[in-house]
Parts: structure tokens; sequence; C-alpha cells
């Protein structure tokens, strides 16, 4: 039987009283304040912890208000205690730092507000039970990030991301709208439980298949996904905590969006290859900008785009467990890495130079594809033997993952490279083998009896298979051959559109009016 309550639900509200103080006192030095700030964020993690604890003890009871459409409540299982307690973790650790990065400055009580307040959305959207609290939690967090993301007006930049992510952002909105009337006239709910159940004993039909299609729409739109991306890459006039809590929290949405509705989005096989294609080419368009970006934060954002494009990838192959776990292992390293990038250059500067980089022949290059997949293919064989069967769309990934490896088993097999590099690079391959392995299998003990299964592939869902390792394999066999061509000249040139992101951005801006936004006030 049900427990009665999840403290977890009660997360939101610690928070608002002192977002209220705050916002009551938007100055500066606004006294005890940004301790109380820190306290309430502490107290909302310690509530979504404890709600975690709850659901791993028993199933806990959805805590609701209003009925039909209209039927706002947060329910409490494993998935949204354990994305509520990461939430309530790194708005803790954010607003702990955000003490002294925003003390003195002239709206430093306005900041404290409107950071609890968001917070507090994403908190309640982690925890939706229903379409329609998503919905409310969605515009909240939207209405509050687009101040925080002005919190220095004067700045032109500033005024056209703000305006940038505000269009993209509430053209999600519009999608879980249209999505939740949809669904609601196939269905007559909107509670995620019952939709759930719904797609597993009725056929979508064409209303539910459209609304569905809404929900990848809107998700997509969320994660800044290609080629509506280029509003992530331009909020880094914000300050530090506010790009912090946006890339390790906010931008998650969309994967969790789809998660909480993965058992509907998985039963429109179009919804899920659409997701294989936009994920994957996300994923390797992020990548393949970031290496060019000389710029810390400006890097750590397209590697933010091309982690959201691969969560997107798992999603669109059933592998929801991995999905969410990849959400949380992302936002830790995310949140750290805005957090301590004002000290990365100077601990660049400090490490030692490394010697000249082993350029690889392509047999070597043949040769560490050879190994890497080898290796993978023992290890995938090993587990299936102790813990089961593993599905084809896991074995892809796994291969996917194991391609980066590749090219750094490329470099220990270079002619003049030192025996102890490839022994070092064959170890590497060795340890992401087991380590995906181990992760896969730990993450489904934990989320696989709440989240559906991997389907079965068919025509279609192999095609999006093969595709998918192809693309990733190719991509990381033109980058292990880099040394060889890096000096044409056609290589430089290709640096620099990639550098500018294909000017996709500036198509965006120029499309939206953009680039008049920033000349105006």
């Amino acid at each position: 039987m049900p427990l009665a309550f999840a403290l977890s639900c009660l997360a939101p509200l610690a928070l608002l009283p002192a977002a209220a103080f705050a916002l009551a006192r938007p100055g500066q030095r606004p006294g005890s304040l940004p301790r109380w700030s820190e306290a309430s964020a502490f107290a909302a993690f310690a509530l979504a912890l404890a709600g975690l604890v709850q659901a791993a003890m028993g199933p806990l009871a959805t805590v609701g208000v209003l009925d039909g459409a209209a039927r706002l409540a947060l329910r409490a299982d494993l998935v949204s205690t354990a994305m509520a307690t990461l939430v309530g973790f790194i708005g803790w650790i954010v607003m702990r730092y955000a003490r002294t990065y925003i003390d003195g400055e002239a709206r430093e009580g306005a900041f404290h507000g409107l950071m609890l307040s968001a917070l507090a959305a994403v908190l309640v959207f982690v925890q939706a039970g229903t379409l329609a609290t998503m919905i409310l939690a969605a515009l909240l967090v939207g209405i509050a990030l687009k101040r925080l993301l002005l919190f220095y007006p004067d700045r032109p930049e500033a005024r056209r991301a703000a305006t940038k992510f505000a269009l993209v952002w509430h053209a999600g909105d519009a999608m879980l709208i249209l999505a939740a009337a949809l669904l609601f006239a196939r269905f007559g709910t909107l509670e995620f439980a019952a939709l759930a159940e719904a797609a597993r004993t009725a056929s979508p039909g064409l209303v539910a298949t459209l609304g569905i299609a809404a929900l990848v729409a809107a998700a997509a739109l969320k994660t800044a996904a290609f080629p509506l991306h280029g509003w992530l890459t331009e909020v880094m006039e914000a300050p530090t905590p506010v790009s912090a809590l946006l890339h390790a929290g906010i931008i998650n949405s969309g994967g969790v969006l789809l998660i909480t509705a993965a058992p509907l989005v998985q039963a429109s096989t179009g919804a899920m290859a659409a997701l294989v294609l936009i994920g994957g080419l996300t994923a390797l368009f992020g990548a393949a900008v970031m290496l060019t970006q000389s710029a810390i934060k400006t890097a750590l954002a397209w590697s933010t785009i091309s982690q959201m494009g691969f969560m997107l990838l798992q999603c669109g192959l059933g592998l929801w467990t991995l999905a969410l776990l990849h959400i949380i292992a992302h936002s830790l390293y995310k949140a750290h890495a805005f957090l301590s990038s004002g000290g990365a250059v100077t601990e660049v500067a400090s490490i030692r130079r490394p010697g000249p980089v082993a350029v690889p022949s392509i047999a070597a290059v043949l040769k560490s594809f050879a190994l890497a997949l080898a290796i993978f293919a023992a290890i995938a064989a090993s587990f299936t033997a102790i813990f089961g069967a593993k599905s084809p769309q896991a074995l892809a990934l796994g291969a996917i993952l194991i391609f980066g490896v590749a090219y750094l088993v490329a470099q220990g097999l270079a002619d003049r490279a030192p025996v102890a590099l490839t022994k070092r690079t064959a170890a590497a391959a060795l340890a992401a083998a087991i380590g995906y392995f181990s992760f896969q299998t730990l993450a489904q003990m934990i989320w696989g009896p709440i989240l559906p299964p991997a389907p079965m592939p068919g025509e279609l869902e192999w095609a999006m298979l093969v595709i998918a390792v192809a693309s990733f394999g190719l991509v990381a066999f033109a980058q292990a051959l880099f040394p060889l061509w890096a000096h044409h000249p056609a290589t430089a040139g290709l640096r620099v559109h990639l550098a500018n992101g294909l000017y996709l951005n500036a198509l965006l801006d120029r499309a939206i009016g953009g680039l008049r936004t920033a000349r105006t006030r």
C-alpha cells in the first residue's frame, strides 16, 4: 500500500519564503539573506533526499489538487525523487557559491530571489505527475531564467540571448500545450501514470501520435537541439551561477519530459526514429564545434549541446535508464565545470606541456578500431554471461562509446608511440568497456522496474541503429586520422566554419530579429 506522503514534494515549498524575502529586498547587501538563501536550498536538498529514501523503501502516493485536464499533481517514485535530489544538491551548491560570487552587486537580493524561484520551479517540473503541472512549471522556469539572463540589462549581448532563449523556450511550452490538448482529446487524462497505461492497452491513433510528436518537438527545443541550439551558446553574459544552474539542471528538462512520458513516447516508432536522428546529429555537430572553441565557457556550452544530443539519442534507442544516468552524471560534471571555470586557465597554464602527439597511420587506426571493438566484444560477452543478454540498442550504444576510445588507442599504436602509451590506451579501452556495462547494469537494477525496456528492433529500428553506429564510427575514424590532413589548406577553412557553428546561429538571429534586439533597448 502506498505511503501517504513523500517529503520530496515539500522541497519546492522550502524555497519560497526565502525567495519572497529576497524579492522584497532586491538591492545590494540585503543583510542575512544570502545565508538564508543557502539554508533554504540545503533544506530543499535534504527534503528531496528524504523523499528518495522513502521511494527506495516502498511506493509513495501522488499528491495533487483539482481534476480533469487542470489537475496539478506531484509524483514520487525512484525516477522523480532521484531527479529532485540531483536538482536539490546542485541548487544548494550553486546558491552556496553565489553567496560570495554575487556579493556587492547592485541587484544582489533580486538575484537570490530569482535563483530560488527558478530552482523551485525545476523541482516541481521533475516531480510533475501530470502534463498540466509540467507545463506550469516550464512556464515559470522560462520566466525566471529570462530575468536572470537579463541580470546585466545594459549589455546588448545579454538582451539578445534572453530574447532568443525566451522565443525558443516558450516555443517548447507551446508544443507542450499542443501535446496536452491532443493527448487529452484522445485519452481523457493528462496524468502520466494513466497515459502510460493507455499506451500499453490502446493504439495511439492519429491524434495521440500527433501529441507524441509535439512532445518530442518540445523536448528538442528545451534541450537546445540542432538547429535551434544557438541560444545556449550566448547565455554566458549571465553570472556564472546562472550558467551552472542552466547547464546542470534546466537544460535537462527535455530529457526529463521524455523519460517521464517514456511508455507513451515509445509507443510511436516515428517519434523514436526522430529522436535518434535529431539526437545523433546534435551530438556530432556539437562535439565538432566544441573542439574549435578557445573560450572555456563557450566550449562548455557546445559540450552541453553535444551531451544533450547524445541523451536524446539514448531516448530514441529506448535506453531510458542510461539516459537518466547520463542526465545525472552530466549535471554533476557540468556544475563543477562551470563553477570552477574561473581557475581553469591558471591550471592549464601551470601544467607541464606534453610532448608531440604520435601520428598514427591508416593501418594503425584500423588496428586501433579492431582492438577496441575486440575488447568491447569480450567485455560484452562476459557481462552477458553473468547478468543476462543485452539489447541490440545497448550494444550499439556501447560500440559508439568505444569508438571514442579507439582514437586514444590509435595514438598508442602509432609507429613512434612509446610502449607505455600503448599500454595506457589499451587499458583505457578496457576500462571504458567495463565502465559502460557496469553502469548500464546498475542503472537497469535501480530504474529498470519503473521505465520500459528497449523495444525489439524492427526494420526501421535496425536502420536507425546502423545509421547511428556508422555515423559515429566514421567521425571517430576521421578524428583519428586528423593529424595526417590537419595541414591541408581546406582544413583551416573548415575550422573557421565550425568555430562559427556553420553560421546557423546567425541565420536564427536574422530570422527572429535578434541582431536588432541587440542594438535597441
